[in-house]
């Protein structure tokens, strides 16, 4: 038991530590991302989600080189910019 407090002297009193401060409030931080977390996982059981099919898929209406004409328009246009309909 004595040679904790000899390293107890040993601890330079300058030092800046985090302390209970700093543990309560990481503390708080970790709970609170539990509690969202567990939330999240709440609300994304909930979700129903069914991808309908693409009806024009399934008639092999629309080919790679078949595309609509609004669609051929937005992508001639440079990336990232639609081009302007007057």
């Amino acid at each position: 038991m004595t040679h904790l407090v000899s390293f107890a002297k040993e601890i330079d009193e300058d030092k800046v530590t985090p302390g209970v401060l700093g543990f309560i409030v990481f503390a708080v931080m970790a709970a609170a991302v539990w509690a969202l977390m567990k939330s999240m996982n709440r609300h994304m059981s909930r979700v129903d989600f069914t991808q309908v099919p693409d009806p024009r898929a399934e008639d092999g209406e629309q080919t790679g080189t078949d595309a609509a004409p609004a669609d051929a328009e937005a992508s001639s246009a440079p990336s990232g910019q639609a081009k302007k309909q007057d």
